[in-house]
């Protein structure tokens, strides 16, 4: 039985270059009426949103998560943790292919050592489902600890 299963569905219209796909019909309706297009993916958003921008949002989420609970665990809750993704579209073999995902983590977590930190991190990596969703594709950890 799944934990979680969530659903968004995208209509698409036009071209690629010219046409526009919007979101709607999401689990939690917030997507809905977001829209989508080939030029917010690969140049200048302009108010609108793109897979890699999505799957930022999904990784960063997931990981702060993933952090929060191994730092309860490791009885060192942290006061505040941000998490920046940068997920990047490179063209692979003539094919446009989603590349890395880097993270970039600022805590305030009080009572915990840099390598305590780093091995904790190390732990929320292998436990986040998006991280290893994105299995093949590179994915780094920048983490300091205020």
């Amino acid at each position: 039985m799944s934990i979680a299963s969530r659903t968004t569905q995208t209509t698409w219209e036009g071209s690629l270059a010219a046409g526009v796909g919007q979101l709607g019909a999401s689990s939690s309706g917030v997507l809905d009426g977001q829209e989508v297009t080939w030029g917010s993916r690969t140049e200048a958003p302009g108010g609108k949103t793109s897979p890699e921008e999505l799957a930022a949002a999904a990784h960063s989420s997931c990981f702060s998560m993933a952090l929060s609970l191994k730092l309860g665990e490791n009885g060192t809750p942290a006061d505040r943790l941000q998490v920046e993704a940068t997920v990047t579209l490179d063209e692979v073999d003539g094919l446009p292919t989603i590349t890395t995902s880097a993270l970039k983590v600022r805590a305030q977590v009080p009572g915990i050592t840099e390598s305590d930190f780093q091995r904790v991190v190390g732990d929320a990596a292998g436990l986040c489902p998006v991280s290893r969703l994105f299995a093949g594709a590179v994915i780094t950890v920048d983490a300091s600890i205020a």
